[in-house]
């Protein structure tokens, strides 16, 4: 059979302003305008045209794409389909996968870099690496790089996308997303979509702007001057006015159904006068509805077939595989698809004229012809077809995510071959990056039903799709099947690892260790009841209201004491002991002891079956043990371990927000602002009162607040809803004690001293005494001063005792400076000069410069103002370094109050050791005393507690630590 049918470019009419607006987009993006000036080049656009059905757009669209070739643009083009909603990145796919399939793998992979693994299965380039699957939001952020990649390799670039109505839903929440960023870019994007047919999930097209910021292209009905040209073209010249004027009102100026109905009377051999126009709303009505049944059953039974079997199919309909769905031979077949493109049904996309049918692909000629002949089949039968799709194409090589989305409108039939195919689609999804559709999938295989002994696996399955959209039907789903018998212990043990973290991530802690209370003593594999009790053990230890923390404590330790670190479980267990150490507030080096034996066979941040917890507790315990420098490149990898994962969520979240506390405790306060910003911005991409914004939002507030800006501190506090009620989960820097000190930052001092009160009451009875991990004590000490100066000063000591105990240079400085604000007379001086003298030998820049300044202000009150200059000097260079502007103005007033004019400051780059600091830090190594170091020198020794000072802030680390981190320096 030869090539009939082809879908002819339609002749666009009355669209001139439309066509305008898409040679001036055009113009901006190839950089010329209609008289091939020189313009602004590559200045990209969003275009967006809406109308109904049969409007034209699809006509419009291919204008453009004509245009868009003509001026030398690279064209991707997609379209959604009716019957492809459900197949999750469809469109994804069809704009990107022809222009990356086309060039080798290798180069693709090299192209890509570590995207390739993250986005190629989405795109169907790849098959899933091991490991567990991108989170949606790295999926999202993976595909913005590849369009963004190929927009400017390949730029100019034009994008087109009709019936975007039709477009899944990740496809269209990404490109979504993506759209405002265009004109950044060398790409303009055209979608088209019916503004009436918009499914929920589709809502955001709608909030998309026009080009220059304006409203979508609305689509007009033709006038009928315009339907009289369309109607001559095809009868000719000598069809009346009057009859035209019958096609326009028939057709309501629908520029589709005009052409169709001209067509339907050119095959009728209607003569085009009035004395023939009462014809033609019956001819009209065989275009869509009833009337379009009617003109299919005419042209037979296998015609007919072909063409419910090409409705089921949808788009890219290949003529081999709607013949086996329709259940014909080939003659047949190929006689069906000549009648039906006879009959304007079908049309032949991608074959050489001339050439068979079979050599291209088909598709309906309009969208409105699919859905017509969709909706006629009887519904018995389409669920027929559906399913005999759904096996033809496992046949045909598709997989199983082809078949599940005609499994979804098959009646179940408790067929144990459909739940495989439908589990097997999910899990292709899921290890996609698309847990909703896997999610759909699995409700299917649900109801299909399983075979008893596997219900409990699907429905462990279809929690777990659920895990990151809808935590409390994760839950519900795992307790069912843990209701359900199961004979794999190895399933239960996943069910009960996966049932305890969706509780602990949903702030249910308490019920979360009670999960694995239970099951303990069930469990009677060695290994298995051990990763249990570490799982326990990890819980607790984010509980704010555990029952008995000392007695889980004296546990957790006597096991991590005698365990060697040999598997991932044992590592996690010492792992916690560390945290357990620094909460408790024993001696840093005991501490950082169990966090090398935790590191020493590694703990990897991306574990599949894993929580990302304990990597992160051990990272953040070298910081609070003033290692911030080691903390930091555990971080550096474990970010990088997300990243090469697509965890760009959550995960990521937490991580950029805990780097920004590394900075903010290292007096890097610019670099924490940015870092806990992008955590917040990470959290709200995942949702409002996650996890992950408790702990970006205490961050940033604690930053705004060490730089001064205590109102911004406050609206942020305010527009996230950082207060009472408190998270059920222990966060750091605690949440309750961050309000506290925001509250004292405002001048509310009561309801300050109420909530650190309140702070102390629920750590103290859990043994959590550390005012390194939570200074409660000091905020609270200066709460109380203004009316019990006593009791702030004994609050303070008790600080500064606690603080001697855990041993950091950093914490006993901190909690010596505000032992010094609440007292009085000489005690203030030597408490600020041995703050000064411990905070010279921390990594803490900020909290030095406090204290410098501090001592400065305090020994010019006491008319000492030769010795205060120095400390204000050094001060005021400290706090511009480390970004306090507000601790910076202080010291500049003070050096004025003092007589004296600020000197020009010469601010050198954090991170590096001068050669003096170098020669220094390597002479401390060896053993050298402070004198030693400064005879070798040739200085005194106040310059080498300067120039040691320096190192450590810049090396992130305390004496201890120095040796290493020589050897293998921090990054800056």
């Amino acid at each position: 059979m030869g090539l009939r049918g082809v879908r002819d470019r339609g002749t666009l009419l009355e669209r001139e302003s439309e066509l305008a607006t898409v040679e001036a987009a055009l113009a901006d993006l190839v950089g010329t305008d209609g008289d091939a000036a020189p313009a602004e080049p590559h200045r990209g656009a969003l275009l967006a045209v809406a109308g109904p059905a049969g409007m034209g757009k699809t006509t419009l669209l291919t204008e453009v794409r004509r245009l868009a070739a003509a001026r030398g643009c690279t064209v991707l083009g997609a379209r959604g389909g009716e019957q492809e909603q459900r197949v999750a990145f469809h469109v994804a796919r069809q704009l990107l996968q022809p222009r990356l399939a086309a060039v080798p793998e290798t180069e693709r992979r090299a192209a890509l870099g570590s995207w390739y693994d993250i986005v190629g299965p989405a795109l169907g380039l790849c098959a899933p690496t091991d490991g567990a699957p991108p989170d949606p939001q790295g999926l999202r952020d993976g595909l913005d790089w590849v369009l963004t990649h190929l927009a400017v390799r390949h730029a100019p670039m034009v994008l087109v996308l009709d019936d975007a109505h039709w477009a899944d839903p990740e496809s269209l929440s990404w490109l979504a997303a993506f759209a405002p960023r265009v004109e950044e870019l060398p790409l303009l994007i055209v979608v088209a979509y019916r503004p009436d047919e918009l499914p929920p999930h589709a809502a955001p097209l709608r909030a998309l702007p026009g080009r220059g910021g304006g409203r979508p292209i609305d689509l007009e009905p033709l006038s009928a001057d315009a339907v009289a040209h369309l109607v001559r073209e095809s009868l000719g010249e000598h069809a009346d006015d009057a009859f035209c004027q019958e096609c326009w009102e028939v057709t309501a100026g629908n520029p589709f159904e005009a052409v169709e109905l001209a067509a339907k009377v050119r095959d009728r051999k209607v003569t085009p006068t009035e004395g023939r126009a009462h014809l033609l709303r019956d001819l009209a009505a065989a275009v869509k509805g009833s009337g379009l049944a009617a003109r299919l059953d005419r042209l037979g039974g296998p015609a007919r077939h072909y063409a419910w079997a090409c409705a089921v199919l949808g788009t890219e309909i290949r003529p081999a595989l709607a013949a086996a769905v329709a259940g014909l031979g080939h003659q047949d077949a190929a006689d069906a698809v000549e009648k039906l493109c006879d009959a304007r049904f079908l049309t032949v996309v991608g074959a050489e004229p001339g050439a068979p049918a079979d050599s291209g692909t088909l598709e309906f000629v309009h969208p409105l012809i699919a859905t017509g002949v969709y909706r006629a089949i009887p519904p018995s039968i389409r669920v027929a077809l559906h399913g005999q799709a759904a096996w033809c194409v496992v046949d045909d090589g598709q997989g199983p995510a082809a078949a599940a989305r005609h499994l979804l409108e098959t009646h179940p039939d408790d067929d144990a071959g459909t739940v495989d195919q439908l589990r097997a689609a999910a899990q292709e999804m899921l290890r996609a990056g698309a847990p909703e559709a896997a999610r759909d999938y699995l409700a299917r295989a649900l109801r299909e039903p399983p075979p008893p002994d596997e219900r409990a696996a699907v429905l462990y399955e279809l929690g777990s799709s659920f895990l990151l959209t809808d935590p409390a039907t994760t839950v519900n789903h795992l307790r069912s099947a843990l209701a359900e018998p199961i004979t794999d212990p190895a399933l239960r043990h996943s069910i009960v690892y996966r049932l305890s973290q969706v509780l602990a991530h949903s702030d249910r802690l308490a019920e979360a260790t009670d999960t694995l209370a239970r099951e303990i003593p069930r469990t009677e594999d060695h290994r298995v009841r051990l990763r249990m009790i570490q799982e326990q053990f990890m819980w607790d230890a984010f509980r704010a209201d555990e029952p008995d923390h000392p007695s889980r404590s004296r546990r957790l330790a006597r096991l991590a004491d005698r365990l060697k670190g040999e598997d991932l479980t044992e590592r996690y267990i010492i792992g916690l002991r560390t945290w357990d150490a620094i909460l408790r507030g024993e001696p840093a080096h005991v501490a950082l002891h169990h966090a090398e034996r935790a590191l020493a066979g590694g703990l990897c941040w991306a574990e599949p079956d894993r929580g990302f917890e304990v990597p992160v507790l051990v990272a953040v315990a070298h910081m609070y043990a003033d290692r911030p420098g080691r903390a930091e490149q555990l971080f550096a990898a474990g970010i990088a371990e997300y990243e090469r994962q697509g965890w760009r969520g959550a995960h990521l979240s937490f991580a950029y927000t805990l780097l920004g506390y590394l900075r903010l405790r290292r007096g890097r306060l610019t670099e924490a602002e940015d870092f806990a910003r992008a955590g917040v911005r990470l959290a709200e991409r995942v949702g409002p009162g996650v996890p992950a914004q408790w702990y970006a939002v205490g961050v940033l507030v604690e930053v705004l607040l060490a730089r001064g800006r205590t109102g911004e501190a406050a609206r942020v506090a305010a527009d996230h809803h950082f207060g009472p009620p408190f998270p059920a989960a222990v966060v750091f820097p605690d949440a309750q004690t961050v309000y506290g000190e925001l509250l004292l930052a405002r001048g509310l001092v009561d309801e300050a001293a109420a909530e650190l009160t309140a702070a102390g009451e629920r750590l103290e009875p859990r043994g959590i005494r550390n005012p390194a991990w939570c200074p409660w004590q000091l905020h609270l000490a200066r709460a109380q001063l203004r009316d019990d100066p006593c009791r702030a000063l004994a609050t303070a000591l008790e600080a500064v005792a606690r603080a001697r105990q855990f041993g950091t240079p950093s914490a006993v400085g901190q909690a010596l400076r505000v032992a010094a604000e609440v007292s009085t007379g000489a005690d203030r001086v030597k408490y600020l000069e041995d703050s000064v003298a411990e905070l010279e030998c921390s990594p803490a820049a900020y909290e030095l410069a406090r204290a410098l300044v501090a001592l400065g202000a305090e020994l010019r009150r006491t008319g000492r103002a030769d010795e205060a200059a120095e400390h204000l000097y050094r001060g005021l260079d400290a706090a511009v370094r480390s970004g306090a502007d507000a601790l910076a103005d202080t010291a500049r007033a003070e050096l004025t109050a003092a007589g004296l004019r600020p000197r020009r400051l010469h601010v050198t780059e954090a991170g590096t050791l001068t050669a003096r600091e170098r020669s220094a830090a390597r002479l401390t190594v060896q053993g050298a005393t402070r004198a030693e170091t400064a005879e070798r020198l040739r200085t005194d020794e106040p310059a080498v507690v300067r120039l040691l000072s320096a190192v450590y802030r810049k090396l992130g680390t305390d004496r201890a630590g120095l040796a290493e981190a020589l050897t293998d320096p921090a990054p800056a």
